[in-house]
């Protein structure tokens, strides 16, 4: 493999915390997808129904919201890394309560969906912390290179959890899933507690409804931001398959491809993240935002159309991969250009926009499934995504000219930071 292709390893080289931070990632990811894909099909073999498996997305959702707008918040205004210890230990204690759950002779429904909700409250306050805690720890020029590192630290967890709980749950049974999960969350909170205090700037906000108004005001002053969450949230509220993939492997005869499935989007993003040397020498991230989040949606249509097992499993993996892209360069794009100050409610904001979208899209696509056919949901959805971005690239000239060498926003934060650094 061409060196020019491998990922670009500076920030891994000049930051102990950012390989701490990325470690703990890797492990707790690991376990998290080993949950990701126990939980629906604990539902599915519970309900039988593809709108229960959907509900989820359902239940996450307003604690999502809240909490991540209140979590960005926090994170401003506290110390970053003991939000996320203390966030990280409650998303344990939520795995052992699924395990228990499983141990039962008959495992109740509700817990699952409570679970669900509190996880996702958990995960909306710490992702704004962890979001703008490593762009602290890491030189501003190697964002995107450290954009791609946490991407490969995601994927690796992303294939590696789906394939390996899809055995799990066929032969060990769910309990052995949660049990994984939890010791996972136990070794990723110890290298969490080996980082360095991240306490707040001197001129943060109080963590109110008015710092987080301050917040807001800022995105929809930057129309250039608005373009990359708006994107985003049609790409996976449109396009979203996760919900539906049990069925869609009963529909194609293939059970035993489930794990594969899951597995497949993250392997393309892998694949991505893998060979991502050449992202830290594009500076028209939002161009490569658009034309990427478009791919993603063709090719999961493309895998509603197929009836084959192994052309739907290459189809999700090209769309992880496109869909990999598009997440390197929305990252860069915000790392680069928003103040340390306001880092955390900004990073609030990003996480409604790439995480209510799939919450909506599992009740999307549940929903489509129920009404019009497991396949028919998939396919239309990623149609829709594709047209939905390309109105949305016509409707925000902004993001299409952004060039990350002459962004106002991002040659103001590279002169601060070379100020602090002299």
């Amino acid at each position: 493999m061409s060196r020019a292709l491998l990922p670009d390893l500076a920030p891994w080289k000049a930051s102990a915390d950012f390989r701490r931070l990325w470690k703990s990632g890797l492990i707790s990811n690991f376990g998290s997808f080993l949950t990701f894909v126990a939980l629906p099909v604990q539902l599915k073999d519970l309900t039988e129904s593809a709108a229960a498996v959907g509900a989820i997305g359902a239940v996450e959702l307003l604690p999502l919201i809240v909490c991540g707008l209140y979590g960005g918040a926090l994170a401003d205004a506290l110390d970053k890394r003991k939000l996320i210890v203390w966030t990280e230990a409650g998303q344990g204690l939520l795995s052992a309560a699924l395990l228990l759950n499983a141990l039962l002779p008959r495992p109740a429904v509700w817990p699952l969906y409570v679970v669900a909700a509190l996880s996702s409250a958990l995960v909306s306050v710490q992702r704004p912390a962890l979001d703008s805690l490593w762009p602290r720890i890491v030189a501003h020029d190697d964002m995107p290179a450290a954009a791609s590192l946490n991407s490969l630290r995601w994927t690796v967890g992303g294939v590696a959890g789906p394939a390996v709980a899809g055995v799990v749950v066929a032969y060990a049974g769910l309990g052995w899933a949660y049990a994984a999960d939890l010791l996972t969350f136990a070794v990723s909170l110890a290298y969490i507690a080996r980082i360095a205090p991240s306490p707040a700037a001197e001129e943060a906000a109080k963590p109110d409804l008015k710092a987080i108004a301050e917040g807001a005001r800022y995105a929809w002053s930057r129309k250039e931001l608005l373009g990359t969450y708006a994107v985003d949230l049609a790409a996976m509220f449109l396009a979203m398959p996760l919900a539906v993939l049990p069925f869609l492997a009963d529909d194609l005869h293939a059970r035993w491809a489930l794990g594969l499935m899951y597995a497949t989007i993250p392997a393309g993003a892998l694949l991505v993240s893998l060979t991502s040397g050449w992202t830290s020498r594009v500076h028209r991230h939002g161009v490569l935002v658009v034309l990427s989040a478009a791919g993603w949606g063709l090719a999961v249509a493309a895998a509603g159309v197929c009836g084959n097992v192994w052309l739907v499993l290459l189809f999700l993996a090209v769309g992880g991969g496109f869909d990999m892209v598009s997440g390197i360069f929305r990252a860069a794009m915000w790392n680069q250009t928003i103040p340390d100050e306001l880092r955390g409610r900004l990073a609030g904001i990003e996480l409604l926009s790439y995480s209510v979208g799939p919450q909506l899209g599992q009740v999307r696509a549940g929903g489509t499934a129920a009404w019009a056919g497991v396949r028919a949901s998939v396919w239309s959805g990623g149609l829709a995504c594709a047209g939905a971005v390309g109105l949305l690239a016509l409707c925000l000239p902004g993001l299409m000219t952004y060039d990350a060498r002459t962004n106002e926003h991002a040659v103001r934060m590279r002169e601060r930071r070379a100020a602090v650094s002299a």
